[in-house]
C-alpha cells in the first residue's frame, strides 16, 4: 500500500476533528475517573507490567515512526522542517529511552494504559508527520529556511525549550524525593513545584503549546488541546490526593494545580 494514500487531506481533516471530539470526552471522563498510574495507580485497571518497560513500549513507537517518516519522505532536505522535527524527536527520545531508565524502584503500570498511550501517540505521529512531511496535506509548503527567524518560530521554540526544561527538572525532583528502599510519599519541593502541584504536567503543556506556536499548525494546536484535556483533570486528581494524604502540610503551600497563578 502506498503510504501517501493514507496521508490525504480528507483523511487528515477527519483525524483532527475526531481528536478534538475525543479531547472533549477525555476531559469530561477524567473529571470522574482517576488515571491508574504513578501516584494515582490502583488495581482497577487490570493486568500490569514493569513501569520502565511500559514507558518504553508506549513512547518508543512515536520516536521510531516519526523518524522513519522523516527519512522516508526525504524531509531532511528542508532545513526548517528538519529543525522542527529534531525538537519533536528530542522530546520523545528522552521520554522513550532516557526517562524510563531513570525511574527508581519496581513500580508497575497497567497494560491498558500502555495500549491506549500507544494508539494516542501513533495518531499524534500521523498528525504532526502529516503536516510537516506530506505535500498532499499542506500546499504550498510554508516552511522555507526563512521560517527559522519568523517571530512565531522563535517565540514558540523558546516556549517549547522552557517547557522541556521544566519537565526534566520536575522529573528530577520527583525521582529524588526518597532514598533507595524508602516507600513513603513526600511533597515535591523546588522548581515549578513552588507554584503548582503538577509541575511535570505544566512543563508538558508548555512544551506542546510552544510546538503549536513554532509550527503554527492545526496539528500542533489539536495535540496541545488534547494534552490539556488529558493532563489538567489529572492534575486536579493529584492535587486532591496530596490534600488527602498531607492535609495542612500541603494546603499551606498555596499551590495551584497545574497552571501557575491561574488553576
Amino acid at each position: 500500500m502506498d503510504i501517501n494514500s493514507i496521508f490525504t487531506l480528507p483523511i487528515y481533516r477527519v483525524v483532527l476533528i475526531v481528536m478534538l471530539v475525543l479531547a472533549v470526552f477525555v476531559f469530561i471522563a477524567l473529571q470522574r475517573f482517576r488515571a491508574g498510574y504513578g501516584y494515582l495507580r490502583n488495581s482497577k485497571w487490570g493486568l500490569e507490567i514493569n513501569n520502565k518497560v511500559g514507558w518504553m513500549i508506549m513512547e518508543a513507537p512515536v520516536f521510531i515512526c516519526m523518524l522513519w517518516l522523516f527519512i522516508y519522505t526525504k524531509s531532511y532536505t528542508n532545513v526548517a522542517v528538519t529543525v522542527m522535527t529534531i525538537l519533536f524527536l528530542v522530546h520523545y527520545f528522552q521520554r522513550s529511552f532516557i526517562f524510563p531508565l531513570l525511574i527508581r524502584g519496581n513500580s508497575t503500570i497497567p497494560v491498558a494504559i500502555v495500549i491506549m498511550s500507544i494508539i494516542h501517540n501513533l495518531v499524534n505521529v500521523y498528525m504532526q508527520g502529516g503536516w510537516l512531511f506530506f505535500p498532499t496535506i499542506i500546499k504550498p509548503q510554508p516552511y522555507q529556511t526563512s521560517w527559522l527567524w519568523d517571530p512565531r518560530f522563535i517565540i514558540g521554540s523558546l516556549i517549547f525549550l522552557f517547557g522541556f526544561y521544566a519537565n526534566l527538572k520536575s522529573d528530577y525532583i520527583v525521582r529524588h524525593l526518597r532514598k533507595s528502599g524508602d516507600t513513603r510519599h513526600y511533597i515535591p519541593m523546588g522548581g515549578m513545584f513552588k507554584y503548582v502541584s503538577s509541575a511535570n504536567y505544566f512543563g508538558e503543556l508548555v512544551e506542546w503549546f510552544g510546538f503549536a506556536v513554532l509550527t503554527w499548525s492545526p496539528s500542533g494546536l489539536v495535540f496541545f488541546l488534547f494534552t490539556f484535556a488529558n493532563l489538567v483533570p489529572r492534575s486536579s486528581a493529584l492535587y486532591d490526593k496530596y490534600v488527602e494524604e498531607f492535609g495542612d502540610d500541603f494546603t499551606k503551600l498555596h499551590r495551584k494545580k497545574c497552571i501557575p497563578f491561574i488553576y
